[in-house]
């Protein structure tokens, strides 16, 4: 069995900014749309035997008819080179009302040929499957609505807690009754003890489901595939089964600036050990996220253009500069500058932050305990550029003399 791996497609994650104008599409939202095209194409030319996709494929529950059609076009290109294809319900994809429809309802509504969704925790035999020599537990996101009207719980921890444990004895029970002849791979939209966040915690929304890793590392499995956490990852590298996170199709934020992007084809088969091939998205856009301090008032533009690579290597970057700065020299910050700098950039973000001195200071021979409160408070105000002083210092006094007439 050759099985193509992918997850976390958001293609409507960055639907804003510059639109082309053939498509009219946003621009990075064709960005998504062309790593998804170099997964579909390599599903079809390297004639692999079914195609995983382990979640969420929007960026919320209620995607834009447009980029339904979008995502639409690349699931029936894999229906119409008979493909099966496996598509696992994310928590981008789930509603948190029950009875709702999930955003990719319709594959299943339609009964499309070589297509089926995963909606609710399953076993799937070979005659699920096409008959191809496999056997998939799929277990996808669990809406927290739902977890707490299958427990009764009121409280949304207790009930998360009860049903990592109910869903640990089904997919161990489901190892247990399996044909013991062909594969086991288990597909789920969750997080594993031990997994590693990257930036994708800013896009995660509702708690986490967390599957223990003695269960998913069960050498009873001969994949698992992975969904949900958006930094790659093989969660029990080195050791059978491999149990990977393929990571998102396309940087979500700069959280994800140094992590490269992939989707993984497996090779599995009974008996042996799970060969994985990791497949590089090499088209995907760069971000640059950088960081400087100023520690001078002089030159400012030219110190910040040095904290950025040359204009050549930003080129069509999405491109983020955070400053710290003492808050006086705002004025020094010539930011129509840096945007003529970084102009052949795709966006350029810059994050100023201006920082206040923290701490009075004190003039050099004097000490706290020969001042009296009035002046100390003086001192503060002097520091922090305080306005209408005269009137605080008024208002000072008065309570500090009302206190000392009360003997306080």
């Amino acid at each position: 069995m050759k099985i193509l791996h992918f997850a976390d497609a958001h293609i409507d994650m960055a639907n804003y900014g510059r639109h082309d104008p053939q498509t009219g599409l946003p621009l990075r939202v064709l960005d998504f749309l062309k790593s998804l095209d170099t997964i579909v194409d390599a599903a079809i030319q390297r004639n692999v035997d079914m195609v995983i996709f382990a979640g969420d494929a929007y960026k919320d529950r209620s995607p834009a008819p447009t980029f339904q059609r979008e995502w639409g076009k690349r699931i029936m290109r894999l229906s119409q080179a008979k493909i099966p294809t496996l598509l696992l319900v994310g928590n981008h994809d789930i509603s948190p009302a029950v009875g709702r429809a999930h955003a990719i309802q319709e594959f299943d509504t339609l009964h499309v040929p070589f297509i089926r969704v995963l909606q609710k925790p399953e076993f799937l035999s070979s005659k699920d499957l096409w008959d191809l020599p496999v056997q998939v537990i799929a277990m996808p996101w669990v809406a927290r609505s739902g977890l707490m009207a299958a427990t009764g719980e009121t409280n949304s921890t207790d009930a998360f807690s009860r049903i990592e444990g109910n869903i640990g004895e089904l997919i161990e029970g489901w190892i247990e009754e399996a044909d013991p002849s062909l594969p086991i791979v288990l597909t789920a939209h969750a997080s594993i003890e031990g997994a590693k966040f990257g930036g994708e915690r800013l896009v995660m929304l509702g708690n986490d489901l967390v599957l223990t890793g003695s269960l998913v590392k069960n050498p009873k499995l001969s994949y698992v595939a992975m969904g949900h956490i958006h930094k790659p990852q093989d969660v029990n590298e080195g050791h059978q089964p491999p149990v990977i996170y393929p990571g998102s199709i396309e940087r979500v934020d700069f959280g994800e600036a140094k992590e490269d992007r992939f989707f993984i084809i497996a090779e599995v088969e009974k008996g042996k050990d799970t060969e994985v091939e990791w497949i590089e998205l090499t088209e995907v856009r760069k971000f640059i996220d950088r960081r400087t301090v100023l520690k001078s008032g002089e030159n400012v533009t030219d110190v910040l253009k040095e904290a950025l690579p040359k204009p050549k290597e930003m080129s069509e970057a999405i491109v983020r500069l955070v400053v710290d700065y003492p808050r006086e020299w705002d004025s020094l910050i010539d930011e129509s500058a840096l945007r003529k700098y970084t102009e052949g950039t795709f966006e350029f973000h810059l994050v100023k932050r201006p920082q206040s001195e923290s701490r009075v200071r004190i003039a050099e021979g004097q000490v706290v305990s020969s001042l009296s409160p009035l002046d100390l408070l003086s001192q503060y105000f002097d520091a922090a550029k305080t306005r209408d002083t005269d009137e605080l210092q008024k208002l000072a006094q008065e309570i500090i003399f009302s206190d000392e007439d009360e003997g306080g």
